[in-house]
Order: structure tokens, then C-alpha cells, then sequence
């Protein structure tokens, strides 16, 4: 194999960080110094097998070395890729597929402040404008997508890379706060508690949310005091067979967006005779608007856990990744520390329990890619490979994550399993409607007085759950579902909140985004905004995506002042575009691109 390594050198700090991840190099070969006692061992390469086996940490060396230096230069990619016995070209290809990486020189501190939506609405070009006047060079400012702090709108993250990295969340931010954040990390405020974003917190007639605000979310005993771990006992009590049984007969479904049965999808894994299995904790909520999984991840992380082990007891695994959001640094604290602490305390490892099931979790960082969030771009990703869809079939149950049969869930969906076992399948079932069954959680923020997570029964209405969050006068539009979801009147507030509900009001409720817009928001520039997104976030492994994004957000450039018969050659073209999209896009992202804009278009009149 012609890996065709550079002559560039890593620095030593590149070289420590690398190493700090890896362990030092065991021959010239990885990257070792040469000398004439250990020249010969260049002709010594780790077996193809073994190689091969060591792949997957391509993406958690990109961390370090990004983490420790702020950027990956030539030097430090070379090193890594002698390490890992990686070809340079492909590595490269990772280390540009994700936003949070760079391969060219800029400042340690990067300030990532976020333009999307919500943000957009609050005023987030004059937050960065301000921000660049006032911050001096050494300081990379980087317009953002949606940072996940949408009921704290407009938001900023500050990271400064070191050893250790530091990094500061200004939300919501302003001018002052955000530079601070940026100049000095540790001497920004503190973040406020989870709870926070939660209005109901306290509440208890919650179930999935009952504990955010309740419990320390670093106590493990203080969670076990609140019904923590009674779950795990009770699955253990039912048996695998059993505990698919329970979740089959609730009328789970999965809570991402596509609504897929949670019984179907663990049996369809559980049963495939190829080993081992795998679980994957789908942490990556990057759709505009969402935030729910990082509130249970911040203020509720030892239910994610357990929700995790009953999930892989049930299906067979006994390995778990959970792929977490890189812009989640209070997560990321609070999940190792609570992984650490079950570990210590018998809940992971080799003897769960007591009870002979082995079941550990790895956490795996994701560098700011939405594609990330499709479940095969995410198996790729954590491969060590770009993060690009996979054709399907075969589908992850037979062959997912290192080609084994694998289970994939976001964060809402696991600790939905928790209620479940403790209340019993038909007591969850009783919850919501026939079709829709148990609480749902929907993230709600825009022109709303008390934006945040609400956990309503399926079947409350969207004027229902718009009434709790306190809509403002002047509403002219609610989106549904995020960027991939669409729009809809003021008058359509009576729509049910269920996905069949949705479904036949001609929208989508996605994973429950619920974002409002007063009439002081120009819906053109919202549009655009949303088309820019879908533009960057294109994998461009299809044609269809890689091509109809640009042509789309090119559309709305062109039509963003002009309305009647000055628009209706751009929006017939769009509308074509929009099909090609939905019918030939390999994935999600592509054959959703186009929804927003249409519903904008054929319910609210944007261009009219």
C-alpha cells in the first residue's frame, strides 16, 4: 500500500497529543525516532487484521490533536496516519469532513457563535458583528449552525484548545459575555442548571422529565434514591425475550423522526446469528431547533445509562457507543463522570449487577456534521471513515456498525424504555393515543415567552403546548420538525400532536421541534437560512443533494425581495428541484431538503 506520507514533522505538543491517545509509537515505522539500533524495524508493519482493528480511532486522534493545537496541520495528520497505518489521503478526507476540525493555521481560541434559526431570530448578526469588532486576532470567530441552546437564544461557544481544553458557553450571549467567553473560558460564568430548560421541571406528573431539576446529576446514589437502576432490575427479572416483549406490546416508537418500532428493531437485532452485536446511542442532535437530548444528557445522564444496558441486555451486545455532539461539552463532563462512577460501582463492566451480563460504554465525539445524525453516516464516522450515508440494505440490523447486526437509538428513545419496564407496557400504552403511545418531549423556542423542553402526552394540541410556552402576539408562522420539517398557519394551531396527526395535516412532527415566528421575523431570510444549511451540510455523495442544494438556496437568493409573477419562474424550478431531491437522494437530508421551503411557499404565501 503507497500511504505516500509528507516530510512534514510534528510538533511536540502534536506528537503528546497523539500519543496521549495512543500510547507511544512501537517502532519508526508508527512514527518512532530512528536510530542505527532501531533503523531495520521499517521494514515491520502491523498486520493488515491488526490495522485494520485500529481504524476507528482515526476520529478520536483528530480530536486530540485539534483539542490540544486548535487546528491539524500536515505534520500532525502524517504522524497520525503512521500511527494508525491509515492512508494520508483518507485521513485527510475525515479530518475537512467535519466543521469543527481545521487543517489551516488559526488561533487557539475558536468562538463558534451560532446563525441559525432561533438564534437568526434573536438577533445574531448584530451579535457577531459586535463580537468581530470587539475581539482582537487572536480569536477565530466561526458563524455556526445551531449549537443546540435554543431556549437561550442567541448562543455562543467558546473552545480553547490546550492541555486541557477549555471551553465556555455565553447563552444568551451578548457582546460583553461572549468575548469573555472567548478571552478567558474559565472566568466566564457558570452555566445555568439544566433545569432551566425545563418550565415543568418539578412537576410530578413527569415521567421522562421528572428527575431533571429533582436529582444532583452527579450523584449516583441520589438517582438510585429516586428509582434509578429499578429498571435494569426488573429487566433482568424479565430476560431479554421478555424486556423485547414489554417494549413491543408499550407501542414505542422511535422518537428521531422516522418513528420506527423500538420491539421490531431490537427482535430483528437480537435474533441475528452473526456476533457480536452492537448498540449505538445516537447523541448527535443537530436538526435546528432540537435540544431535548442534551438537556436529559445534562441534567438526567445516569437514566441515558441504564436505559443504554437494558437496551443492549435485550438485543445481545455487549459493547455500547454513545455518539455524542461535539458542541455538548457539559454533556460530554457529565456523561464520563457518570459512566466512571456505574463502572466503579458494578452497574458496567464484566459482572452487571451481579448478574454475569458483561455491558460497557464508549463515548464517541462527534466534529459537527448533521449528516452524522442519519444512522449509517454515523457508523462510518465512528469507523474512522467520512461520515456518508450508507446504501440500504442491508440495513443496520444485519449488518450496521463494524458490519455486525447493530441497534441504533437517539437519547429520547432509550429513556422511554425506563417508564416502560418500572409503570409496565399497558400503563405506558395508556399514555397518548392508539397509534401514538407514552409522553413526548418537544423542544420549543422562538417567539415564545418560556421557551424549553415540555413533555406532553401525545394527543395535546399544538395550541395547547404553544399556550404553555406563552406565544407572543403577532404569530406568523410555527415551524414542525426543524429545518427537514415544514410550516404552518396560526390557524392550524389545532393540530394533534401525534404522528399520524401530523402526517394527515400534510406536515411532519420530526423529533419535535416546535419553533414560532412572530411577524417581526422576515420569513424570506428564514428561508434562506434553511437552504444555506442544507447546503453546507450536504455529504455531496449524491447528485441529486450535492446539486439541488445549491440550485435551491441559489433559487431563494434570487427571489428573496421579489414576490407574484417576478418569482414564479424561480419557484417553479424549485419545485422541481424539490422532486428530484425527495425521489433520488440517497438519504434523509436530501429527500427533506426541500420541505420547508415548500410548505412556506403553499401554506403561508412566502412569495405571494
Amino acid at each position: 500500500m503507497d500511504l505516500h506520507f509528507g516530510d512534514s514533522k510534528p510538533t511536540d505538543d502534536e506528537r503528546a497529543a497523539v500519543d496521549a491517545l495512543l500510547g507511544p509509537p512501537e517502532s519508526s515505522w508508527e512514527g518512532a525516532a530512528r536510530d542505527e539500533m532501531r533503523a531495520a524495524d521499517l521494514r515491520w508493519a502491523r498486520g493488515g487484521r491488526e490495522a485494520r482493528d485500529r481504524r476507528d480511532l482515526l476520529l478520536p486522534g483528530l480530536h486530540a490533536i485539534n483539542d490540544r493545537i486548535g487546528w491539524i496541520s500536515e505534520g500532525a495528520l502524517d504522524y497520525l496516519c503512521r500511527r494508525l497505518t491509515v492512508p494520508p489521503s483518507e485521513a485527510y478526507g475525515v479530518a475537512t469532513f467535519y466543521a469543527m476540525f481545521s487543517v489551516k493555521p488559526r488561533p487557539a481560541t475558536v468562538l463558534h457563535v451560532c446563525t441559525d434559526l432561533a438564534c437568526a431570530a434573536a438577533g445574531a448578526s448584530e451579535l457577531c458583528a459586535g463580537i468581530e469588532s470587539a475581539l482582537g486576532p487572536g480569536v477565530h470567530v466561526e458563524r455556526s449552525p445551531c449549537l443546540g441552546l435554543c431556549e437561550r437564544a442567541p448562543a455562543a461557544l467558546a473552545i480553547k484548545a490546550g492541555d486541557p481544553v477549555r471551553t465556555a458557553v455565553s447563552a444568551p450571549a451578548t457582546v460583553h459575555d461572549a468575548v469573555l467567553a472567548a478571552s478567558a473560558p474559565d472566568s466566564a460564568p457558570e452555566e445555568p442548571p439544566a433545569a432551566l430548560a425545563v418550565p415543568q421541571a418539578g412537576d410530578p406528573s413527569l415521567v421522562l422529565l421528572r428527575r431533571v431539576g429533582v436529582v444532583d446529576p452527579s450523584s449516583l446514589d441520589d438517582y438510585r434514591a429516586h428509582g434509578g437502576y429499578t429498571a435494569l432490575r426488573r429487566a433482568f427479572e424479565l430476560g431479554p425475550a421478555g424486556v423485547i416483549r414489554e417494549v413491543t406490546d408499550s407501542g414505542l416508537v422511535g422518537r428521531g423522526g422516522a418513528a420506527f418500532p423500538t420491539g421490531r428493531k431490537w427482535q430483528a437485532t437480537a435474533s441475528q446469528p452473526d456476533h457480536p452485536h452492537y448498540l449505538v446511542c445516537n447523541a448527535d442532535e443537530s436538526e435546528p431547533g432540537t435540544f431535548k437530548d442534551r438537556v436529559i444528557m445534562e441534567g438526567d445522564p445516569y437514566a441515558l445509562i441504564e436505559a443504554m444496558t437494558i437496551a443492549a441486555y435485550a438485543t445481545g451486545a455487549h459493547k455500547g457507543h454513545l455518539y455524542l455532539r461535539g458542541e455538548y461539552p457539559r454533556a460530554l463532563a457529565r456523561l464520563e463522570h457518570a459512566i466512571a462512577q456505574a463502572r466503579a460501582r458494578g452497574l458496567l463492566g464484566d459482572d452487571v449487577l451481579g448478574q454475569g451480563y458483561a455491558f460497557d460504554i464508549e463515548i464517541r465525539r462527534g466534529a459537527g456534521a448533521y449528516i452524522c445524525g442519519e444512522e449509517t453516516a454515523l457508523f462510518n464516522s465512528i469507523e474512522g471513515y467520512r461520515g456518508e450515508p450508507r446504501s440500504k440494505p442491508p440495513f443496520p440490523v444485519e449488518k450496521g456498525l463494524f458490519g455486525k447486526p447493530t441497534v441504533e437509538n437517539n437519547v429520547e428513545t432509550l429513556v422511554n424504555v425506563l417508564p416502560i419496564l418500572t409503570m409496565g407496557a399497558p400503563a405506558y400504552a395508556a399514555i397518548g393515543t392508539e397509534r401514538s403511545t407514552g409522553p413526548k418531549l418537544f423542544c420549543v423556542s422562538g417567539s415564545v415567552a418560556r421557551p424549553g423542553i415540555y413533555e406532553l402526552p401525545f394527543g395535546a394540541t399544538l395550541g395547547e403546548l404553544l399556550e404553555l410556552a406563552g406565544v407572543r402576539n403577532g404569530l406568523r408562522a410555527v415551524l414542525l420538525g426543524g429545518a427537514a420539517g415544514g410550516f404552518v398557519r396560526p390557524d392550524e394551531l389545532g393540530i394533534p400532536l401525534t404522528f399520524e396527526g401530523t402526517r394527515e395535516a400534510g406536515t411532519t412532527l420530526g423529533s419535535g421541534v416546535v419553533m414560532a415566528f412572530d411577524d417581526t421575523v422576515p420569513l424570506p431570510r428564514l428561508l434562506l437560512r434553511i437552504a444555506e444549511f442544507f447546503r453546507d451540510e450536504s455529504c455531496g455523495q449524491c447528485v441529486p443533494c450535492r446539486v439541488g442544494t445549491v440550485r435551491q438556496e441559489e433559487a431563494l437568493h434570487r427571489i428573496a425581495e421579489r414576490t407574484g409573477a417576478a418569482a414564479a419562474d424561480d419557484i417553479a424550478l424549485l419545485r422541481e428541484v424539490g422532486r428530484a431531491m425527495r425521489d433520488a437522494s440517497i438519504c434523509g437530508l436530501g429527500q427533506t431538503a426541500w420541505n420547508a421551503v415548500e410548505s412556506a411557499i403553499d401554506r403561508l404565501g412566502a412569495y405571494e
